[in-house]
């Protein structure tokens, strides 16, 4: 993990705890973790509460495996019918919760896009979604990401939409949710 989303992935926790515990923000701001049923280990907030660990490397398979390249482009690969997720563009530090936040507020518009692209509504678990965020603001990670990313499955729909398989308007680059200014949704 990069300084950078340790520093981000710190800051959220310790803000966060320090208003419901000083002993466990001092636990998160010193790395302590926790096994859950042999997952990755999460960092605990407040009793029941955890914060997944951030993977950009497993973020990056994300991306491209999941679909979300179809329509969002990092390093100018990718489709171009949403918003870029460049890291460059993205504000130094983020609470990845506000990123989750945003993509809720686009949510009717991104389901029909995954529908009209993929044939089905993307879904991600809680660490799944943590990974992607994580790729997404680290710079390093998207330097890795290349078009051999991409699954042949996810490719040949990419074709598909380069060569008028898909009309998408409805969310075009700068129109409907924007994730890079740190700034709510139009």
């Amino acid at each position: 993990m990069t300084p950078r989303l340790r520093g981000l992935q710190a800051g959220m926790i310790c803000g966060a705890l320090s208003m419901v515990s000083p002993v466990a923000a001092q636990d998160a701001s010193q790395g302590s973790s926790m096994m859950q049923s042999g997952q990755m280990p999460h960092r605990m907030m407040s009793p029941g509460l955890i914060v997944p660990t951030m993977n950009p490397s497993n973020g990056r398979k994300l991306f491209a495996e999941k679909g979300c390249v179809v329509c969002h482009s990092v390093n100018g690969i990718g489709g171009g019918d949403a918003p870029a997720l460049d890291a460059s563009t993205m504000p130094p530090m983020m609470n990845p919760f506000e990123f989750t936040a945003q993509m809720w507020a686009g949510a009717p518009a991104m389901i029909e896009m995954q529908k009209q692209e993929l044939g089905e509504q993307i879904e991600f678990t809680g660490q799944e979604l943590a990974d992607i965020i994580a790729f997404v603001h680290d710079p390093e990670e998207q330097k890795k990401f290349s078009e051999a990313d991409i699954p042949p499955k996810i490719e040949k729909l990419m074709q598909s939409d380069a060569e008028g398989g898909h009309e998408m308007n409805q969310m075009k680059q700068g129109d409907g949710m924007k994730m890079n200014d740190g700034q709510s949704p139009q």
